[in-house]
């Protein structure tokens, strides 16, 4: 490891194991980069001088576990780039749990760290930065889309309760940082928002925005940095898969063939089988008719509902790892045995995989942290299954897959998708017996918009100001088309929807 320890944007000091080594004079970023050419395979550490009693060396070896890590830590309660960010991007990366090592590109230069052969990667593409904390956060937003993981990691530091400087909100490069790494009109929408929801007028620093070109990586750009991860998360590796299912029998032996065929068999196979007709009994005779190459856990059940169904069986999970499959899937034949091989290289502990519908097309070909989590293509360490489940209030709704995927990066898991781990989801016909269910929303008058279920999840996750974003793209979406003598109806009629939204989200608390 080599530390470098820094000061209004100038090096102090750089150690590594043996002591102290000499350096010139310049700025952060510089020696940085300077220190990633000399010791390519080194882990480069940043620290402000005032933090140095506080780093935690121990612990370094076990966060940076492979080489395309990048990991940081903010000490205080604002981020370099101030909140108003949220009001463009509705991603899961930004709302930070700071008590957990959470996935965001929000870096900071209070402490942090990443491998030399990504510095040396991307030299070309960042090295005339001045602006130390600039850098850091373009750096992760650009290259957390080409497969660096970046982290807010708080075990980087024994002791967080240090008084420091806070950021100061700087609107000229908030508006820079939007126009350099997001399309032109984002800058407009923040401009607007910020009109909206907090009656600034930001012109110049919009104007200032504006004299900045767009900043890109090639998609290549960190290919050739080997990943060996030094994290055992693979003991047993056995694996127990869940289907939840209803009328679909046919769809459901294909997923089960699937199976037997796989290289690495799995231990159980937990169907839940749902049919709402109270005289109904279960059509799957095949579970018992024909012989399996695992053992089959099956539960029949009159209560419909996914979120149900799945935390039926997840309840009944015994191996090292659970796969959340669907009974309308197809895979290979070496799907699970190929999972478990990029879970041990990578040192994940959860993991989601390709989805993507017949003739539908591959577009995203990069490992990555994954925004979103998906309930019938993910793969899970089972030890995590004491704290998540599906969220119940969401049973028939919209909302479920994000909440439950949020409730595993606020644990301090993140999702890794993996583009070669390919599964086919059929998008099968719903079977059975089914019933439409009523939410008691739509005995109202007015119908809520947008879903109850949906607002819910943003309230519970998501920070004000994303929230606020949303809204506004929400309205001016549903606006379109309408008729100019007709705007302030619509807008009246659209406030009305939004807050009996928000009042019905707070009852599913």
């Amino acid at each position: 490891m080599i530390i470098i320890y820094h000061h209004k944007n100038k090096v102090v000091e750089v150690e590594n194991d043996q002591g102290f080594i000499s350096f010139q004079q310049k700025n952060t970023t510089e020696v940085l980069f300077e220190a990633a050419e000399k010791f390519e395979n080194h882990f480069i550490i940043w620290c402000h001088i005032d933090l140095k009693d506080c780093l935690s060396s121990e612990s370094l070896s076990d966060i940076f576990h492979h080489r395309k890590i990048m990991a940081s830590y903010n000490i205080g309660e604002k981020f370099f780039l101030n909140n108003a960010i949220g009001y463009i991007e509705e991603s899961v990366f930004l709302n930070v749990n700071k008590n957990v090592t959470y996935p965001t590109w929000m870096m900071s230069s209070w402490v942090g760290g990443l491998h030399a052969s990504v510095l040396k990667a991307l030299k070309n593409d960042f090295r005339k930065a001045k602006s130390f904390d600039y850098f850091l956060v373009s750096l992760g937003k650009l290259a957390s889309v080409r497969g660096l993981l970046c982290y807010s990691e708080p075990q980087l530091l024994n002791n967080k309760r240090v008084s420091l400087i806070e950021y100061k909100d700087n609107f000229f490069v908030l508006f820079q940082f939007v126009k350099q790494h997001y399309k032109t009109r984002w800058s407009l929408v923040l401009f607007l928002n910020l009109i909206l929801y907090e009656r600034k007028i930001k012109l110049f620093p919009l104007l200032y925005g504006l004299f900045f070109k767009k900043r890109e990586i090639r998609n290549d750009s960190l290919d050739t940095i080997e990943v060996n991860s030094s994290k055992k998360v693979i003991d047993t590796g056995t694996i127990d898969v869940i289907i939840p299912t209803i009328g679909r029998k046919q769809y459901l032996y294909d997923v089960l063939k699937d199976l037997t065929l796989q290289t690495h068999l799995p231990v159980n196979v937990i169907i839940i089988e749902q049919n709402p007709n109270p005289e109904s009994v279960s059509e799957l005779d095949y579970l018992v008719s024909e012989s399996w190459p695992f053992i089959i856990k099956h539960t029949f059940t009159h209560q419909s509902g996914a979120c149900n169904a799945r935390n039926l069986a997840l309840s009944q999970v015994e191996s090292e790892w659970v796969f959340l499959n669907d009974d309308d899937n197809r895979f290979e034949a070496n799907l699970l045995e190929n999972a478990l091989k990029n879970i041990s290289l990578y040192g994940a502990e959860c993991i989601t995989t390709s989805y993507l519908q017949n003739n539908e097309v591959f577009k995203f070909k990069i490992i990555h942290q994954s925004g979103i989590f998906g309930s019938g293509n993910s793969f899970l360490k089972s030890k995590f299954l004491s704290s998540v489940k599906f969220n119940m209030a969401l049973e028939f709704g919209y909302g479920e897959d994000a909440d439950f995927g949020l409730q595993l990066r606020n644990g301090g898991n993140d999702i890794i998708y993996f583009p070669e781990l390919k599964i086919t989801h059929l998008k099968a016909p719903m079977g059975g017996f089914r019933t439409k269910f009523v939410f008691p929303w739509e005995n109202e008058g007015e119908f809520p918009k947008p879903s109850p279920t949906i607002m819910y999840v943003k309230q519970k996750y998501f920070s004000l100001e994303q929230i606020s974003g949303y809204r506004t793209l929400l309205f001016i979406k549903t606006l379109k088309g309408k008729s100019l003598f007709k705007w302030f109806n619509f807008y009246t009629e659209s406030k009305q929807k939004w807050n009996l939204s928000i009042k019905w989200s707070k009852k599913l608390l």
